[in-house]
């Protein structure tokens, strides 16, 4: 098979996948979001990016979202939708991705499941915002609702800074996305879940106390998920219409078990350093299996 990846340049990921592919006999390649190039009507291929023609791909795996502009958020994800209706296995589907990277509508989507998420306020003011501050405790946590490994999230417990945080946020634009902050034991738990099967699972210690992403410092553990833990990592799965995600589950002080997101393009550096899983094999034998 022909295998690209999405996926930035020196990235880990992208050559942890090239590596189990070229093991499994195929060919692999990446390429940049930002040199997709879409034609419509012309001879050329329908979407290409540095000389490759995605069309005659096999499969594209999804490594990346990259910040940008509405138009070009939307623009990558049009053109993974035609890409997957031309047949191409698209891994995460489009529809999985288009939900995973805004943080309301998982959020939604997940309440709907009948998940526990935590309480939350979504709106385009500051006066709509202070309302939600003081509703929710007066301790926030302020998120942008595109984003993903813990960038741009702050934490408000101090309502003059809150309106200073509301106020910048709505003078450019940005809606205002206001989430209880959940007092736990500085850790949370990551599921990584593939094809409707739970792989296995982590513990992820916060060092700063709030934040337990890895690309925030945070410190990997050994962890053996509960049967509630994976059932709730499956649920949170198969809402999001994904194949292959991250849950992210965090438990308050009392023992009440929240579900904090689904990530469509999971991270397996540190999950692979303490459980040993070769995710990216894992990855390559779904795609083998789907072909």
């Amino acid at each position: 098979m022909r295998i690209g990846v999405l996926g930035n340049p020196c990235s880990w990921h992208c050559d942890d996948l090239g590596r189990a592919a070229c093991k499994q006999g195929h060919e692999f390649f990446r390429i940049d979001f930002h040199r997709l190039i879409a034609c419509v009507g012309l001879l050329s291929s329908p979407l290409a990016a540095e000389g490759e023609d995605l069309t005659a791909a096999d499969a594209v795996v999804v490594r990346t979202m990259p910040p940008g502009s509405l138009e070009q958020v939307v623009f990558r994800m049009d053109s993974l939708a035609s890409l997957e209706a031309s047949g191409v296995i698209v891994l995460n589907p489009p529809k999985a991705i288009e939900c995973a990277v805004d943080k309301y509508l998982t959020l939604v989507r997940l309440q709907t499941a009948g998940l526990a998420v935590p309480e939350t306020v979504v709106c385009e003011n500051s006066e709509s915002a202070m309302e939600a501050f003081q509703t929710l405790g007066g301790d926030v946590v302020v998120k942008p609702i595109f984003g993903s490994e813990g960038r741009g999230i702050i934490r408000v417990s101090d309502p003059e800074l809150a309106l200073r945080t509301f106020r910048t946020l709505e003078r450019i634009q940005a809606i205002l996305y206001v989430q209880r902050f959940i007092k736990h034991e500085g850790f949370d738990v990551r599921a990584l879940v593939l094809d409707g099967r739970v792989i296995g699972g982590m513990r992820r210690r916060s060092s700063d106390g709030f934040r337990t992403n890895i690309s925030q410092k945070g410190i990997a553990e050994p962890y053996t998920l509960t049967d509630a833990e994976q059932e709730c990592a499956l649920l949170a799965t198969k809402a999001t219409a994904s194949r292959f995600a991250g849950v992210d589950l965090l438990y308050d002080r009392q023992g009440h078990c929240y579900v904090i997101e689904v990530n469509a393009v999971p991270g397996w550096h540190a999950f692979h350093r303490v459980t040993g899983c070769d995710v990216a094999m894992l990855v390559i034998k779904s795609i083998e299996e789907w072909h």
